[in-house]
């Protein structure tokens, strides 16, 4: 069976449930008690997709303002990335610019050097509590204009999209040719 493995780095600012997102995924479990990531945490996940297994190696990126110098390094080698908001926190998509500036600042073994990013609204549940501030089409816009190839929202609580994510993301790696 024909392998594939992708660098996965998952950005995003502080608090919008990049680590709770990763850690559903892994273990199908949700629980509201990580600790703030310092740095990045590693996490490896193989999956099957169209009878081609997939190592991901999903790398999950401090969202604290002091860790963004930090970025650069772990993002060299990134076969693709997922940029993640809080439906809750207009300011989190917002700061989608400051990211992405870090990301085109990376040094990278390639002249054009652009991995695919998926643009990913965390906390999908709120929006039933009332709690929604981003409109999902703003956002799917936003990130259009910024070249992020897709968009979903999620709910690490209820699992919504959860696996979705990494499988969109891995089905639009695997159209780059990136077999081994």
């Amino acid at each position: 069976m024909p392998h594939a493995r992708y660098k996965v780095c998952l950005i995003g600012d502080g608090g919008v449930g990049k680590t709770t997102l990763v850690n559903r995924y892994i273990s199908g479990k949700y629980s509201e008690d990580f600790k703030m990531t310092i740095g990045v945490d590693f996490y490896i996940k193989t999956i099957e997709i169209d009878r081609i297994n997939i190592t991901l190696q999903i790398w999950d990126f401090a969202g604290e303002h002091r860790f963004k110098n930090l970025l650069p390094n772990y993002l060299i080698g990134a076969s693709g990335g997922i940029f993640m908001y809080d439906i809750s926190r207009f300011s989190s998509l917002k700061n989608m610019e400051g990211w992405m500036d870090v990301i085109q600042k990376t040094p990278n073994e390639h002249e054009n050097f652009r991995f695919p990013m998926i643009l990913v609204g965390g906390k999908s549940d709120l929006a039933s509590q009332g709690k929604r501030v981003v409109d999902p089409e703003f956002a799917k816009d936003y990130g259009k204009t910024r070249n992020l190839f897709d968009f979903l929202e999620c709910s690490s609580k209820t699992g919504e999209n959860v696996a979705a994510i990494f499988e969109t993301l891995s089905r639009k790696l695997l159209s780059k040719g990136g077999l081994l």
